[in-house]
């Protein structure tokens, strides 16, 4: 979104990484095994292969947004479509089950005391490396560069094409990464991720404009919007209601996010 970009097939992204990692991640006694003879992978091998297939697709993204000039959003409306059939294709949309005792403790378990659980450490963690690697880097600032002004950032020198083919790459890692920790912890991945991403970042200051947002701002926001959805859940709220409410948050911080655009111009 900082490089005026929106990725609408996150979620399905996601929910092809998690069904990959349960395939490969099953016992190798389950009796409904979808690769019978095949030994059992280490977790960080399955980890490793859904991440790059992810961050293909990433890199297939940003090659038809840079080269093809194919609008963002279309781009990857498309791209969810296409992943959601290939996922069926691929599944036969059979439930995966039978999941390693060692993966699923990756997403349940705890550090020490039982203080933080490990998926609130690799959250920290890729939250520091994502700070890192917005404020401190070149990739960073190109995108910010490449948001503010996408004409001044390629006369400036900057490769645009190649920058966003990087940043859909990594994208789709990041995709790749929750899809194998969410299938871990449930089982399977939610519709409608890529809305409650764009939720969170808008919240969180991320400009529709391009060229302005920060990963604390972004944390925070989706901190926000979960603990909206947690206290909807606690009143009792129809869960059907929970997407009229997202809906409306993305409206409402979109158009004060232009207010404070226009007012500056």
């Amino acid at each position: 979104m900082i490089t005026k970009g929106t990725d609408l097939s996150a979620g399905r992204v996601a929910g092809l990484a998690a069904c990959l990692s349960g395939i490969l991640m099953q016992r190798a006694n389950y009796d409904q095994r979808f690769y019978p003879g095949m030994p059992e992978m280490p977790l960080l091998v399955v980890l490793l292969i859904v991440v790059a297939l992810c961050a293909l697709i990433g890199a297939v993204n940003g090659s038809v947004i840079a080269f093809l000039k194919v609008p963002p959003f279309i781009a990857t409306l498309g791209m969810q479509t296409l992943v959601y059939g290939a996922c069926l294709v691929y599944t036969g949309a059979i439930p995966i089950g039978g999941l390693r005792s060692d993966y699923t403790g990756l997403a349940t378990g705890y550090v020490g005391t039982r203080m933080l659980s490990n998926l609130t450490i690799i959250a920290i963690f890729i939250g520091l490396f994502m700070w890192f690697l917005y404020n401190k880097t070149r990739y960073g600032k190109y995108m910010y560069a490449i948001g503010g002004n996408e004409n001044a950032a390629e006369v400036a020198g900057i490769n645009v094409n190649r920058s966003k083919i990087l940043i859909y790459m990594l994208a789709g890692a990041l995709y790749g990464l929750t899809g194998f920790l969410v299938c871990a912890k449930s089982g399977g991945c939610s519709q409608g991720w890529e809305l409650e991403a764009i939720a969170g970042c808008t919240i969180g200051g991320v400009s529709v404009n391009g060229g302005v947002g920060t990963i604390p701002g972004i944390l925070i926001g989706v901190l926000v919007f979960e603990v909206l959805k947690i206290v909807l859940q606690f009143l009792g709220v129809e869960s059907s209601y929970t997407y009229i409410a997202q809906g409306l948050v993305i409206i409402i911080a979109v158009a004060l996010d232009l207010r404070k655009y226009l007012a500056k111009k």
